[in-house]
């Protein structure tokens, strides 16, 4: 399906799951951005609650609302027939979020969700990634601060090497902010799927096609001082390395052998411990019920930090690239990084698909493969920064 026979659906973008935390963010984000004539609605299964939402957006009375349920899938259904895009906040996304991961693929509607969830994002590719290339759907994932700064970070350095060469990127994270609800949720169901997680990156690899003459790596690493940025760094156990893999794999232009790891930043010896252990300890506590169900009621989804605390939060990115005798330091840099910020990707995300020239592609595709340059360019309009910060000669390294 072409996507100009999408053109008279009744709207551009619909945002699932409007009137929850993100959710909410999202929609005042679109609401205040929103271009010309953009045909928008908001979307959930209680009515009265996206009416009141809608009467607080500026402009409300042009946003549509949509009713939809993830226990009802014909409803799921009238609602990717009815956009040109659907953007969804509804997780943990392994148990509310193949229905519509699935309408979508058969109707032909892009499709854009928040999950950090690597056990979703493999099974949706197994079972709805050639439907959505037959419809011309393209399904891209992770399109909050999991995965978007880190996949189009790693882009953006990669562009500052030489062309066909080995390649390596190193990925430093640095942030000052608290999660929701629904973040937690995400994380606990995770660490409590360990078995399943890697049986469905096992039955991915079954379907992936193999590249023939390039390798890709994303390795976990080892804990390290890295001089390199004047921190400890820790392995990253999350989605991003594996979304970060994909678009490299994707595109020649990382180069005939490329490898890149993903770390925490810490300064400060005795805190990179003691977050390694309480990471641990989390993962631990994951493998009971009672001890997940006590968690999960600390932080209920829906809650979320404050505006007071998330104007305080900030995230920055750098990443140490290096190849054909060049090795170069880049940064990204932003606001509070799982809400603020993530509902300014995941709306410019949104606006992206439906609006901007952006490569010819279908199925499941990360964001550097389905939108990249375009993207990049929206952010940094909207305030997020991509820079190089340092560039220098050096003996030629190679991947590994």
């Amino acid at each position: 399906m072409s996507r100009l026979n999408r053109t008279d659906r009744p709207y551009d973008i619909v945002l699932f799951g409007a009137t929850g935390f993100v959710g909410t963010l999202t929609a005042e984000y679109l609401a205040a951005h929103a271009p010309e004539g953009l045909r928008w609605a908001i979307a959930g299964r209680d009515e009265e609650k996206l009416e009141r939402l809608r009467e607080r957006l500026p402009g409300g009375e042009g946003v549509g609302v949509l009713r939809a349920d993830v226990g009802d899938p014909a409803t799921l259904r009238a609602l990717a027939e009815h956009a040109r895009v659907v953007a969804t906040t509804v997780g943990p996304y392994l148990t509310y979020g193949e229905e519509l991961v699935a309408a979508c693929a058969d109707t032909g509607t892009d499709y854009l969700d928040l999950t950090g969830e690597p056990e979703f994002v493999d099974l949706m590719y197994v079972r709805h990634d050639a439907r959505a290339r037959e419809t011309g759907s393209r399904l891209v994932h992770a399109c909050g601060f999991d995965s978007v700064p880190h996949d189009l970070g790693v882009y953006f350095t990669v562009r500052q090497l030489p062309e066909g060469v080995p390649l390596t990127v190193d990925g430093f994270v640095t942030a000052d902010a608290a999660f929701s609800g629904g973040t937690l949720a995400s994380a606990l169901n995770q660490f409590a799927r360990g078995r399943r997680m890697r049986a469905a990156a096992r039955d991915r690899g079954r379907h992936e096609p193999r590249l023939m003459d390039r390798r890709v790596a994303a390795p976990a690493g080892a804990p390290r001082f890295a001089r390199e940025v004047g921190a400890w760094a820790l392995p990253l156990p999350t989605l991003d390395p594996q979304i970060v893999r994909r678009s490299a794999k994707a595109l020649d232009r990382y180069g005939p052998d490329f490898r890149y790891r993903h770390y925490a930043a810490v300064r400060h010896l005795p805190v990179a411990a003691g977050g390694a252990a309480a990471v641990t300890a989390l993962a631990a506590a994951a493998q009971l019920p009672s001890a997940r169900r006590w968690l999960s009621d600390r932080l209920r989804p829906g809650d979320g930090p404050s505006p007071e605390k998330r104007a305080k939060s900030w995230f920055r990115l750098r990443f140490v690239g290096e190849g054909g005798g060049r090795r170069v330091f880049t940064e990204v840099s932003g606001g509070d990084p799982g809400y603020d910020e993530t509902a300014k990707m995941f709306a410019e995300s949104a606006l992206c698909l439906a609006f901007d020239p952006t490569p010819p592609t279908s199925g499941q595709v990360t964001t550097v493969t389905a939108m990249g340059d375009a993207l990049t360019e929206r952010l940094r309009a909207a305030g997020i920064t991509f820079r190089v910060a340092a560039e220098r000669e050096q003996a030629p390294t190679t991947a590994g």
